[in-house]
């Protein structure tokens, strides 16, 4: 007998329609909730990725357009803005090279390279690593190489790993034909 108890109840529980709202909100509730966090995170790094694009832009565009000399205090003073212009608390890299072409030899060269933060410097040995992603240039034509570097940590944690945000930026110089560098080791 307990077991046909048992069935009756639950074919009159199957049947009953009372608070169904609340399983349902229960139950969906923590998918509504993750997904308006993902896309919150997923926004915020994008938002992230193009404010680290401009930065980049607006240091390129600042030293296309010096025509006195550069020196370190002038490349920590890029690297400040930099800072300033990305997110606070997000620690930066920051290089600066002029590389120039040879047709000569066919292959570039690093005129100089001024670096904060990046694991190496850029050299006439290592600039050949980045051929592919320079621009076909003229005979002894310079262009100004800024890489910068970032790391995105998400707000909240949907599974998603930091993301390290590169770019690579380069400009010809505009007023002078190189952009000059004057410090110990030019």
């Amino acid at each position: 007998m307990p077991i046909r108890s048992l069935f009756i109840h639950l074919r009159r529980f199957g049947r009953a329609t009372d608070g169904n709202v609340n399983v349902e909100f229960v139950l969906a509730m923590p998918f509504v909730f993750w997904a308006f966090m993902a896309s919150f995170v997923y926004f915020d790094g994008y938002r992230q990725s193009s404010v680290n694009l401009k930065a980049a832009y607006t240091i390129s565009d600042l030293l296309s357009r010096e025509t006195g000399s550069i020196d370190d205090t002038y490349i920590d003073s890029m690297h400040n803005m930099l800072d300033l212009l990305v997110r606070e608390g997000s620690e930066t890299t920051l290089r600066i090279t002029v590389v120039r072409w040879s047709d000569a030899d066919s292959r570039y060269y690093v005129d100089w390279s001024a670096n904060r933060g990046f694991p190496t410097d850029l050299t006439d040995a290592n600039v050949s690593d980045l051929a592919t992603r320079l621009p076909n240039m003229p005979d002894m034509e310079r262009v100004i190489l800024v890489e910068t570097n970032n790391t995105f940590e998400p707000l909240l944690n949907i599974g998603m790993d930091p993301i390290q945000l590169e770019n690579f930026v380069f400009t010809r110089p505009r007023f002078a034909p190189q952009l000059k560098w004057v410090g110990a080791d030019a």
